[in-house]
């Protein structure tokens, strides 16, 4: 019969075990991450680098404003990963936990230079520079991490439908003056293409996305 002090031993043993299976064990699905082009979101295997993957669909040059008044345009993020996501600050159903969500990916890459987000406003002409820069300070958002975007409606709207691909009402047409809404968040690579697609509510898809920049970061 064991006495006390193996039980607690094992019991140690175990939890240390799990806690480190736990915390080494955020792997993406894949060695490495698919490309996508468009708005079904099929993974295309391809060789990174490779001629193919040059001329493959980027997310295009786009200017915008943050919440410091700076102008953010696709160069800023180059050589960068990046997520994007679109929200606006006075909704009250979805995106104040997608907002929790792109603060622990805020959290995770704090240090990582590598990795910045980007937040696309769909109510442009309200949010404005001081309304973003109040919501940054509420929600504990890093200027030089994450950048909360306005700028001019059709062009948010573009992006986010024919560039990120992020609406899921595949076959429906869609004019600038549908809202648009979703909780999806897209991961970019450093050559501007997207490679993972992400429910922003879902706990477990967020650690997936953390544990796919991973992999990313790693790619040659």
């Amino acid at each position: 019969m064991y006495n006390i002090n193996k039980i607690v031993g094992m019991l140690l043993l175990l939890i240390m075990l799990v806690s480190c299976k736990n915390k080494e064990g955020q792997t993406s699905r894949v060695e490495a991450l698919p490309y996508y082009s468009e708005a079904s979101f099929t993974p295309q295997w391809l060789t990174p680098n490779s001629i193919q993957v040059k001329a493959f669909h980027k997310i295009p040059s786009f200017s915008l404003t943050n919440q410091e008044g700076a102008s953010i345009t696709n160069k800023t993020f180059d050589d960068k990963i990046y997520v994007a996501d679109f929200f606006f600050t006075t909704c009250p159903g979805i995106c104040p936990k997608m907002t929790a969500s792109m603060s622990v990916l805020q959290d995770e890459f704090i240090e990582d230079n590598e990795v910045l987000l980007l937040s696309h406003s769909v109510t442009p002409k309200s949010d404005s520079v001081s309304v973003l820069k109040k919501y940054a300070v509420e929600k504990g958002v890093i200027s030089k991490k994450w950048h909360l975007v306005t700028g001019e409606r059709s062009e948010i709207y573009d992006l986010g439908r024919n560039s990120y691909f992020v609406e899921e009402d595949l076959g429906a047409t869609k004019t600038e003056e549908d809202f648009l809404h979703t909780e999806n968040f897209v991961l970019i690579d450093e050559n501007k293409h997207i490679r993972g697609i992400y429910n922003g509510l879902n706990k477990t898809a967020i650690q997936q996305l953390i544990a796919d920049i991973q992999t990313l970061k790693k790619e040659p």
